[in-house]
């Protein structure tokens, strides 16, 4: 939990723009207020609403949430190829569906938020695409199945920081639909790495087994 904070503390720190917190005129824009709108400004014409407030916390989710959710679809159309197990690719294929599906509500909060969302996949999980691209076999379903382990206990977290830190109703009820999914997801990644552990461990020779203990 210490790591993630970091992380998020870090995150909110890059993304949000010098602009915020920054100003020394009093007629200037509330800090962290998207829309431009002067403090207690509820709309910007009689008919006209304003725009839906975000915060830094808000800001960081809107990245990290993009960007996890194209890796896990680019991922999940490689694994669904190149997997060797039946589990790990019906697993695989299920990423691609349910994550394009929480993209698309994603992508639609974003818009009307008005904040522009990362389009391509960070360094980070580029070279995660570019080590299972180079692998093959049992060696790549052990690689996925694994990454995808971590990549879902790091987005359970990322979903309870916007629950509890977000200030944008519309993210935070996505991130609260989206939990019990990703936790699902992180589930079924686990069964299926304790299922290729066991299978394994049955395919070891006795004499081999006595070597390991």
């Amino acid at each position: 939990m210490i790591r993630f904070v970091a992380f998020a503390s870090l995150a909110i720190a890059l993304l949000v723009p010098p602009a915020f917190g920054q100003t020394t005129d009093p007629a200037s824009p509330a800090p962290g207020n998207p829309g431009g709108m002067l403090p207690g400004t509820k709309q910007s014409a009689s008919s006209v609403p304003a725009p839906r407030q975000t915060n830094p916390p808000d800001q960081a989710f809107i990245h990290s949430a993009t960007v996890g959710g194209l890796a896990e679809v680019e991922l999940g159309k490689l694994a669904a190829q190149k997997a060797t197990g039946r589990a790990v690719k019906e697993f695989a294929q299920q990423m691609s569906r349910d994550h394009s599906a929480a993209n698309d509500r994603l992508s639609t909060i974003v818009k009307a938020v008005g904040i522009a969302p990362p389009e391509r996949l960070d360094e980070e999980h580029k070279a995660m695409q570019v080590r299972l691209q180079q692998s093959d076999g049992a060696q790549f379903d052990h690689s996925y199945i694994q990454g995808q382990i971590i990549e879902h206990q790091k987005t359970a977290q990322l979903l309870e920081y916007e629950i509890g830190s977000g200030e944008n109703a519309e993210l935070k009820d996505f991130a609260s639909d989206l939990l019990p999914t990703v936790l699902g997801h992180l589930r079924m990644a686990q069964a299926i790495a304790a299922e290729m552990a066991q299978q394994a461990q049955a395919e070891v020779p006795p004499t081999n087994r006595e070597k390991r203990k």
